[in-house]
């Protein structure tokens, strides 16, 4: 899994995570109305760099708040969200870990809330596990969303230790689940999680890789084309695993042109441009 990292689709985590701190937390504060405008504003932004560098302040905050209600489900979702977000796709690489840890600790602990058996998920076999899931239900799909890309960060900044990569058929069934209550969850969110998971290894190693196009032709589909990172991860993951470098240019030439500003996808849309024009750079070279 080392070469197939998984975070920079974490990006997207952003728009659920920022709006949740705010909401859940700053609105008893500032009003819900100046949190919406706040959080509106930091996922519209146009400077990534600009969002790095304030997003501490948003992780010491929620810190503070989850001290204050520990036992708030949506809160302890938003924290595991916005530490995913954060160490996967800002934070120096040798913090990744420490941070992810984080995001994976407060994401068992808002789906152990909402669903008692979920307490124990991390001592228990897959069978019983996949068992256990069919029982969650769609008013839980927050929680059951943040446990698991929480976790994927993790096992992404922790990629060199095999446990973790044995793991990642674990997080696939949650997921799995998440995407029967609801598909549509978060802009197809669910399908291009899926959708690279199923294309980190080639066929020969069991990777399924017309399952994995079938992911991102939905995301992309669910999210109405304005979430451009789905398409750069449909180059990145499935033309390259395949070697289709009709398909995988003609993905990275559509995100190249296509305009970044969308409500509450530009800022993630600028990164996805940054990494289009890196990928298409090398295209003759890789292919």
């Amino acid at each position: 899994m080392a070469d197939a990292r998984v975070g920079s689709l974490l990006a997207r985590l952003g728009c659920v995570a920022v709006g949740v701190v705010l909401l859940a937390g700053c609105s008893t504060l500032i009003g819900g109305k100046a949190a919406d405008t706040l959080a509106a504003a930091i996922l519209n932004q146009d400077d990534p760099e600009l969002v790095s560098s304030g997003l501490p302040a948003y992780l010491l905050l929620l810190d503070g708040f989850i001290s204050e209600r520990p036992d708030s489900s949506a809160l302890l979702s938003a924290g595991a969200q916005l530490f995913a977000l954060y160490g996967s796709r800002f934070a120096p690489p040798e913090r990744a870990a420490v941070l992810t840890a984080k995001a994976r600790r407060y994401g068992e602990r808002a789906i152990c809330l909402v669903h008692e058996p979920a307490c124990r998920w991390r001592r228990v076999d897959y069978a019983t596990l996949v068992a256990e899931l069919e029982v969650v239900g769609e008013k839980d799909i927050g929680p059951l969303y943040s446990y698991a890309v929480s976790w994927l960060s993790y096992l992404d900044a922790t990629s060199e230790d095999w446990t973790a990569v044995a793991e990642l058929p674990w997080v696939e069934a949650v997921l799995e689940r998440a995407l029967t209550l609801d598909e549509s969850y978060e802009n197809g969110a669910l399908h291009g999680y899926l959708g690279i998971l199923n294309s980190l290894r080639p066929p020969a190693l069991g990777g399924k890789p017309d399952v994995a196009r079938a992911h991102f032709e939905r995301a992309i589909e669910l999210s109405g084309g304005r979430d451009l990172s789905i398409k750069v991860e449909y180059a990145r993951r499935y033309a390259r695993l395949v070697f289709d470098q009709e398909l995988h240019d003609r993905l990275l030439t559509e995100v190249i042109n296509a305009p970044v500003e969308a409500p509450l996808f530009t800022l993630f849309n600028v990164l996805a441009k940054q990494e289009a024009q890196s990928l298409l750079a090398t295209s003759k070279e890789y292919f």
